[in-house]
């Protein structure tokens, strides 16, 4: 509505504006140059009846006066000035209502007063250059209103709480950046300011990261990492919809910071579901990097042969399967339905958890040779356990 009525009232002053222009410099000679001036004023000899065409009004004037008419532009702008003295104001004024009425009525102020400054005008509706003058003051107001609008905006942002007890999905403060986003670009998409929008957005953007980044687990039901991994994902797909010049290393970093914290969860998730033999590993792994040869390593008791084959019995086959399809069940729960992310982890799932038998296999290899242990299920037991899940959900 703010920006209806700006134009509205841009669209009135313009013309109104440029007529009283034209009358001062037509009724007042502004626009002669100094020879045709004095000619008419009767102060050079002229054939023909020139010497009388002296401005009854500048007859009135005292002769120092006419050094007035030597500066047509100062001239013009001094008596606009004059004509138009509560317009400034007026629109200043009006500028603040904006700003007040509506939380980014700025926005649009700053859109319209832009493509009046600076946009094509015509030649036959060009502004008078009084008014140029009056709206490029009004336009810097305009521009410290949005400066003003983007910091608390800002602040906003990053100083977002986490809802109470969320169970992740799209978090506030990234719903508000997509909708400033959309929202600004609607009311720029003919701007000539669009290098104060590439500000600003930049702004937001690095608060927003601040916000997703600065989230507590102790407001959330569920992992943190897999919280800022939707989010993040969520950021880089709308940036890509959007295709921003000066976004796009935000965009690279949302989706690197979306693929870290996608193998932290990942991780997170199956270091739980071997727990036990994950730290039984991670122990052999520490002794090797000590200086502890490959085939001395069973005879250190915390991880001898009998100590791996007891980790090894809490995990069957059935049960690591089991122990699967609730993990996936619970990834299913939590991931927000908008995201479709649930294939993407669930892969990223299967190719850690294949890397995970890998390292275990070849651990057991390398230090148990020979003693005949293995892990209750293969290679081929995991893919299908992976493909049954996958088929059946």
């Amino acid at each position: 509505v703010s920006q209806q009525v700006l134009e509205q009232v841009l669209s009135q002053l313009q013309p109104l504006c440029a007529s009283e222009q034209k009358f001062l410099q037509e009724f007042f000679w502004l626009g002669c140059d100094s020879v045709e001036l004095q000619v008419r004023l009767g102060t050079v000899s002229s054939p023909g009846p020139l010497s009388s065409l002296a401005h009854p009004w500048v007859n009135s004037r005292p002769s120092h006066d006419l050094l007035w008419f030597f500066r047509p532009e100062e001239a013009t702008a001094q008596a606009l000035s004059e004509l138009f003295s509560c317009l400034e104001p007026e629109l200043r004024a009006f500028l603040e209502m904006c700003s007040k009425a509506q939380p980014l009525g700025c926005l649009q102020v700053l859109g319209t007063l832009s493509d009046s400054v600076l946009g094509p005008w015509g030649s036959s509706s060009a502004p008078s250059s009084f008014l140029l003058s009056l709206l490029g003051n009004v336009l810097l107001l305009a521009r410290s209103n949005f400066n003003k609008c983007i910091g608390t905006l800002c602040k906003e942002l990053e100083e977002a709480k986490t809802p109470s007890r969320t169970r992740g999905g799209i978090l506030p403060c990234v719903s508000r950046f997509q909708e400033f986003l959309a929202f600004s670009e609607e009311v720029f998409r003919t701007s000539q300011c669009w290098g104060e929008l590439d500000k600003a957005q930049l702004r937001l953007a690095s608060s927003v990261f601040s916000s997703i980044s600065s989230l507590s687990s102790a407001n959330l039901k569920v992992n943190t990492d897999m919280v800022m991994m939707e989010n993040f994902h969520h950021v880089h797909n709308f940036l890509c919809q959007k295709n921003i010049p000066c976004l796009e290393d935000k965009k690279r970093e949302a989706k690197q910071r979306f693929r870290e914290h996608m193998e932290k969860y990942v991780t997170t998730s199956l270091g739980q579901l071997l727990e036990r033999l994950q730290h039984f590993f991670e122990g052999v792994k520490a002794r090797l990097a000590q200086g502890v040869k490959e085939e001395e390593v069973s005879f250190q008791l915390a991880y001898s042969k009998q100590e791996l084959r007891k980790v090894m019995e809490k995990y069957p086959g059935k049960e690591v399967r089991r122990a699967l399809e609730s993990l996936f069940r619970t990834i299913r729960k939590d991931l927000s339905p908008e995201e479709n992310l649930l294939p993407v982890v669930w892969k990223a799932m299967e190719q850690e958890f294949i890397c995970q038998y890998r390292e275990f296999e070849e651990l057991i290899q390398r230090c148990y040779a020979g003693a005949g242990i293995a892990l209750d299920f293969s290679m081929e037991d995991l893919l299908s356990y992976f493909n049954s899940i996958t088929t059946s959900n």
